[in-house]
C-alpha cells in the first residue's frame, strides 16, 4: 500500500501527516481519518491503509502536535495508570473546536492540492475524540465535508455550547454515528439530542448503536470487538462508497 510522510503547515505549527493511497493509478477521493484520544500509532497506519484500500486517498494527521515529540500512549494502561490517564485527558482538553477547524482547512488544502487527490470536497472519519472531531469539522468547515463518520466518538450532544449537534444547520454533509452500548460520553438520550438536531437541520443521517462497547473499531483498545470492528469497515465502505464516489 503506497504511504508518505509529509508536514502540513498550520497557524499553530508543522503537524506531521501519513498519506495512504490504493495500488495503481488515481486520482481518488480524499478522507481525513482523526485517530482516537491514543493518536496516530501502528494501530491506526494499519486502519488508514485498509481504508485506502477501498479506493480513497487518507490522510491521517497526527491531532497532537502542538505538543512536539510526545510519547505515544499505551492503550492497555492509558486510562488505568494514574500518571498516563493524567497526561492523557490533558492532551484531549487540548485538541479545541477552533483548533480542530484550524487544521481542518491545512489538511483539506494540502489534500486538494495532491495530485493523487481528486475533487473539493472530503470524507472525515473519527474514532473516540476523532468521532467528535468529524462532526465538528463537518458544522466548522461545511462547503469541504461531503461525508462525515464517527465511531464511539463522546461528547456529541452534551450542555456544553461547543457541542457538535449545535452546529446541526450549518452541515452540508451526510452524517453517519455509530455508538457504543452502555458508553456514558454518547446515552441513548444524547443520540437522540442529536438525531432531532440532525432532522431538524434537515441534515442526511443515520444514528446506530452497536452492540459493543466504547472502542470497539480500534484494534489495540481493551474493549476492541471484532465483529463490531467488522460492521463498522463494511459501513464505512458503503457509506463513503454512496457519498464520495461522484
Amino acid at each position: 500500500m503506497p504511504h508518505i510522510t509529509d508536514t502540513i503547515t498550520t497557524n499553530d505549527g508543522t503537524c506531521t501527516v501519513h498519506l495512504f493511497t490504493p495500488e495503481g493509478e488515481g486520482p481518488w477521493p480524499g478522507v481525513v481519518m482523526y485517530p482516537d484520544a491514543g493518536g496516530v500509532r501502528d494501530t491506526f497506519y494499519q486502519m488508514a491503509a485498509k481504508l485506502a484500500d477501498f479506493g480513497y486517498a487518507v490522510l491521517l494527521p497526527d491531532v497532537y502536535y502542538r505538543h512536539g515529540d510526545w510519547q505515544p500512549f499505551d492503550m492497555k494502561t492509558a486510562f488505568s495508570d494514574p500518571e498516563e490517564r493524567k497526561r492523557l485527558m490533558s492532551m484531549i482538553g487540548s485538541v479545541t473546536p477552533l483548533k480542530m477547524d484550524i487544521d481542518a482547512g491545512a489538511f483539506f488544502d494540502y489534500l486538494a492540492g495532491r495530485d493523487e487527490v481528486r475533487g473539493d470536497r472530503f470524507g472525515v472519519c473519527g474514532y473516540c475524540m476523532g468521532g467528535r472531531t468529524s462532526l465538528v469539522v463537518a458544522g466548522r468547515q461545511p462547503n469541504r465535508v461531503a461525508a462525515a463518520a464517527s465511531f464511539h466518538g463522546g461528547g456529541l450532544a452534551t450542555d456544553s455550547p461547543d457541542s457538535p449537534h449545535l452546529l446541526a444547520d450549518q452541515i452540508q454533509a451526510a452524517v453517519y454515528v455509530a455508538g457504543a452500548e452502555n458508553d456514558g460520553s454518547f446515552t441513548p438520550e444524547q443520540a437522540e439530542q442529536l438525531d432531532k438536531a440532525l432532522t431538524a437541520a434537515g441534515v442526511e443521517h443515520t444514528i446506530e448503536t452497536y452492540p459493543a462497547a466504547h472502542g470497539f473499531a480500534v484494534p489495540d483498545n481493551p474493549p476492541y470487538d471484532e465483529a463490531a470492528a467488522e460492521r463498522h469497515w463494511a459501513a464505512l465502505r458503503d457509506f463513503f462508497g454512496a457519498k464520495l464516489s461522484g
